[in-house]
């Protein structure tokens, strides 16, 4: 039975980065069923790569993108995207359903490769330099497949082991996890059997395993119920003070609102603001910003006229 009152999170301080030739001995999440380039893909270059883009890493920017491009069956979806998220921030990718959030963070993170861009990793180029980025990065990617006839407790020791991590840390880190996720009592259990609230707990304790400086989550809070999300974000909360970074996405303002430091705006593709929270919203809420820029809302008066008593 799950507690209203979740064991206090534990220490979420980011170390020093493990060297990436035993922390990355594979070059993907292990929650990911392939990798782009373990498939043969190479790095974008040539001419699919951005022309003329800035392709300067600010030193305090923990994820960089360029010129991100991406299209499906002729059609381009993401339109030349470049943003910068400061190392140490809480940023959010808002936009409406369809928006290309979701395109973005999969190209940022390695999970579909880009027609054009770049996207740095602390540094370190997603594409020419995987092993390095990925080891610095912790990914929640919404849909994605898993290992979910495993049970909650062998995921992440599998997580833990297939990234080189030693037996003993991983064992310490699962338990203090599990217990902070208010998962210890449910780490017996088929993931396929979870709730959707302890699905996305297990997965974000799969992407907190190694210690990553930067967290990229697709929807963390989608469909989970009150009491976890509210774990949730006292666990993000705490990763972030302890000095990681997290950059998620959501199509719910008031989420956004109330915890990031910084947010973009992102609509049919392309990026219609970025900042602190207080440069994007103006001086008023960032619902109305939001509408400002994406635009709709409205119902023509006299449209549902049918509906009055």
């Amino acid at each position: 039975m799950h507690s209203d009152h979740p064991t206090a999170a534990p220490d979420l301080s980011v170390p020093e980065a493990t060297d990436p030739t035993t922390a990355d001995a594979v070059a993907t999440d292990a929650t990911q069923q392939a990798d782009p380039q373990a498939n043969g893909a190479q790095p974008v270059s040539g001419p699919a790569a951005p022309v003329n883009a800035d392709s300067a890493v600010p030193d305090r920017t923990a994820l960089s993108l360029r010129g991100m491009r991406k299209s499906f069956d002729r059609t381009e979806v993401v339109h030349g995207i470049s943003l910068d998220v400061p190392r140490g921030s809480f940023y959010g990718i808002v936009g409406p359903n369809g928006a290309g959030k979701t395109t973005t963070l999969s190209m940022a993170t390695g999970l579909l490769r880009p027609d054009g861009g770049t996207a740095h990793v602390l540094g370190h180029d997603m594409w020419a330099e995987p092993h390095e980025a990925k080891a610095r990065l912790g990914v929640l990617a919404d849909g994605l497949r898993t290992f979910d006839r495993l049970t909650g407790r062998e995921l992440l020791t599998y997580v833990g082991l297939v990234r080189g991590m030693e037996p003993a840390v991983v064992e310490e880190r699962m338990e203090s996890l599990l217990s902070a996720l208010d998962l210890a009592g449910e780490d017996g259990k088929l993931v396929v059997d979870y709730s959707a609230g302890m699905t996305k707990k297990i997965l974000l304790a799969s992407a907190l395993l190694h210690a990553p400086r930067l967290l990229v989550l697709d929807e963390p809070l989608e469909a989970v119920d009150p009491i976890s999300a509210q774990v949730i974000r006292k666990i993000l909360t705490a990763y972030v003070d302890g000095g990681g970074t997290v950059m998620l996405s959501s199509h719910v303002m008031e989420l956004v609102e109330g915890l990031c430091s910084h947010v973009a705006i992102i609509a049919d593709g392309e990026l219609l603001a970025d900042g602190t929270l207080d440069e994007v919203r103006r001086g008023g809420s960032l619902v109305q910003t939001f509408i400002d820029l994406v635009g709709g809302g409205d119902v023509a008066e006299g449209s549902l006229s049918w509906l009055e008593s």
